[in-house]
């Protein structure tokens, strides 16, 4: 099993943990797509406290890679998915949320 099917793994059984129903070729997709990011410990989690973070991810994913307009729905649907991984989840895994957010958007075509 190469490195990024050990980790497509570990973030499937992570989901599976979180009862989150999340398609595993949506999180395979969304994993090479971040690249070698997720072999980083820092990068592979998104810290939910540091607003400059979640300001990178509404920018640099949801507005750059899935094409939305800025605005407070993207905040309050990045708010929604972290409430889903869980607040006090240490492992909010960048994988995870990115795939909740293409869901949610149902911008699933980005990735296919």
């Amino acid at each position: 099993m190469s490195k990024l099917e050990e980790k497509i793994a570990a973030y499937v059984a992570e989901a599976k943990k979180l009862n989150l129903s999340l398609d595993e070729k949506l999180i395979a997709a969304v994993a090479k797509g971040l690249g070698p990011s997720i072999y980083n410990a820092d990068a592979e989690t998104i810290a939910a406290s540091d607003k400059a973070e979640l300001d990178r991810v509404k920018t640099n994913f949801l507005v750059k890679k899935l094409g939305l307009a800025d605005g407070p729905a993207l905040d309050a649907a990045m708010e929604e998915v972290i409430e889903q991984v869980g607040k006090s989840n240490r492992n909010k895994y960048r994988v995870i949320v990115y795939a909740l957010l293409v869901k949610k958007f149902k911008k699933e075509s980005v990735y296919s």
